[in-house]
């Protein structure tokens, strides 16, 4: 030991300190004073309220008993429009074919998209890098830009529009978001579960079934209800090749010029409660699932 350290060794028992241990004291939020406070409640509240209050009228306006064709004034509360929510057989079966197309693409995307966000994880293979950034086009990309594109390729290939593509066009934006929304979800997945599953005699699909399945299932869900509510909220593209199929969007919009029912609002409410009610299921069921 070196004359320096046997020095302070000798000075540190003479004294009995010790050495100093480091401030780990969590660093104090800062303070914006009262009036700084005030604001950013202000402000947070202005925001909840812009993004809340276009919701919370149109289920005000279910209620309403409108003098005219136009649900736009508020008259009088009454219960007519969710005592007769079909009265109007061409509203019915625009949000029927919405319910149909949203169903039907969000499968096939839900498939398609897993698949690959499985692959773009655990595989290596020449064009991945490539594949990764096409995933993000759509996303980017300007809806009317895609509903144009769609639109030319139909009639390249001399497709009819109507409900065939329609669906296929939604399938071809909700792939993305599936399977970037599965690929972050498959990312923190062990893989050596799969193979300790396989060693102790499961076949591949078993394995897949009982392990992989059970694990990325969550995102898988995530990624089905994202798709699901932008099928039935897309206008622009469906808007380009619906022809003449009408959807929930498609009838609201030709409605605000001929005549807007209340009933417009109940069917809107009522996926508005059953949307709710699926998010409060899938949050039930996340937090009851063991980490």
């Amino acid at each position: 030991m070196s004359m320096e350290g046997i020095v302070q060794q000798g000075t540190g028992e003479l004294t009995g300190s010790s050495p100093v241990a480091p401030n780990t004291r969590p660093a104090k939020p800062r303070q914006f004073g009262f009036f700084g406070e005030l604001a950013l409640k202000a402000s947070a509240v202005l925001v909840l309220l812009f993004l809340f209050a276009p919701i919370f009228v149109i289920v005000m306006f279910s209620f309403n008993k409108p003098q005219g064709k136009f649900n736009l004034k508020w008259s009088q509360f009454s219960l007519d429009a969710w005592t007769d929510p079909f009265r109007y057989p061409e509203l019915t079966k625009a949000m029927a074919n919405s319910l149909e197309i949203a169903t039907l693409s969000t499968i096939v995307a839900v498939v398609l998209g897993s698949f690959v966000a499985i692959a773009l994880v655990r595989q290596r293979f020449v064009g991945r890098d490539t594949l990764d950034t096409f995933l993000v086009l759509p996303l980017t990309a300007a809806e009317v830009v895609m509903g144009a594109s769609l639109l030319t390729l139909f009639l390249d290939l001399g497709w009819n529009r109507g409900f065939g593509t329609i669906v296929i066009a939604h399938i071809g934006f909700e792939v993305s978001f599936v399977a970037l929304t599965v690929r972050a979800r498959v990312r923190g997945h062990d893989w050596t579960l799969e193979d300790a599953s396989m060693d102790l005699g499961a076949n591949p699909r078993r394995t897949f079934g009982k392990v992989t399945l059970p694990m990325i299932l969550p995102g898988i869900i995530a990624a089905a209800m994202l798709s699901f509510a932008l099928s039935l909220d897309d206008f622009i593209i469906t808007f380009f090749n619906a022809g003449s199929t009408s959807t929930y969007p498609l009838y609201v919009n030709a409605a605000v010029k001929n005549g807007l029912p209340p009933q417009v609002n109940v069917l809107a409410t009522a996926i508005l409660v059953v949307s709710l009610i699926l998010l409060g299921l899938s949050g039930l069921r996340s937090r009851r699932a063991p980490d």
